[in-house]
């Protein structure tokens, strides 16, 4: 059944439950489409082959939110109105632009938070006349091609003395169903929330500062999910790089800048000088040494550079290609 075919029984839902009148008849026909996108995506793994993960049913303490479409809200400076729920008082951390299309409410470790979202304008930025080439990485967070090295901040590692304290308390709580089992993992839920949400914001002014810069940003098109099941799962999982190059795409659009996803074959084995490509160049982890021309430099700053030339084909102005993509 197809997800608006489940919708037309919301009627009888509703004369058999009465508690179901009490919600909002938009917020119902939501839910139903999330359970038809996820139905969806499991047929559509069954079909391709792979290994589907059948829908999880989702309990009371798992599905944490609820979206107003279309229409059924309001929202002010101070209160935020939704039918069937009445006015409820918040804080606006900053003024709503453009028309709002939805909101959803969400309730995050027993905070409860709205958001809406907007249809705005977009706004270009100037031409920079400027491209650059990004190598991310475990160690430095990502190299550019020039020559700029952005520290990684392993705010998961930071934060990892707190969470096995925690982590432990919970282990010692044998009952499942007791409040301070429920306390416990409340705790270790808020500390993930303030790692997650550091890790956010430092990927939010990395990308902005490389989109402002530039007109052109250029990457390794990486499988980060298949990488992050290797040995380097937690450093790699501690960076992410798949939410950062999201957010990446998403503030070039924005600025009408672009993104160039490159293939990331032999970018640390090609020398940037010469073209020779082997094993024997990566001299270390971090040296990169041409066994052709003789060539040295960072192994890191080397690939950025590589990645930059594959996105800009030699011989073309790099301000030309900026100033056709503005």
């Amino acid at each position: 059944m197809t997800g608006y075919d489940q919708m037309k029984y919301l009627t009888e839902i509703k004369a058999a439950l009465p508690e179901y009148a009490g919600v909002y008849s938009q917020v119902l026909q939501d839910v139903l489409k999330r359970l038809d996108k996820a139905f969806k995506a499991f047929f559509r793994r069954v079909k391709e082959g792979s290994k589907p993960g059948y829908p999880r049913f989702q309990g009371r303490d798992r599905f944490d939110s609820i979206c107003y479409p279309q229409s059924g809200f309001s929202v002010s400076d101070k209160t935020a109105f939704f039918s069937k729920i009445g006015n409820i008082r918040i804080r606006l951390h900053r003024p709503l632009e453009g028309k709002v299309k939805t909101a959803t409410i969400t309730r995050d470790c027993g905070e409860w938070y709205v958001s809406y979202v907007c249809e705005v304008e977009a706004q270009p930025l100037p031409v920079s006349g400027s491209s650059v080439g990004v190598d991310v990485g475990t160690t430095w967070f990502c190299i550019t091609s020039d020559g700029e090295f952005v520290e990684n901040p392993r705010h998961f590692q930071g934060g990892l003395k707190k969470l096995r304290v925690a982590q432990r308390a919970v282990s010692r709580k044998r009952n499942k169903r007791s409040n301070r089992r429920r306390k416990a993992v409340q705790q270790v839920a808020k500390l993930h929330r303030k790692v997650a949400r550091q890790r956010l914001d430092f990927h939010h002014k990395t990308a902005l500062k490389l989109v402002r810069e530039n007109d052109l940003i250029a990457h390794e098109d990486l499988g980060v999910g298949a990488m992050g099941r290797g040995n380097l799962a937690r450093s790699i999982h501690d960076v992410g790089w798949g939410q950062f190059f999201s957010l990446l795409s998403q503030k070039a659009e924005w600025a009408a800048r672009k993104v160039v996803r490159v293939d990331p074959r032999y970018t640390s084995q090609r020398c940037n000088a010469c073209g020779h490509t082997c094993r024997e160049n990566r001299a270390s982890q971090s040296r990169f040494r041409c066994v052709a021309c003789g060539h040295m430099d960072n192994a890191d700053l080397n690939a950025a550079r590589n990645i930059l030339g594959r996105a800009v084909p030699s011989g073309i102005n790099v301000a030309v290609v900026n100033a056709s993509v503005a």
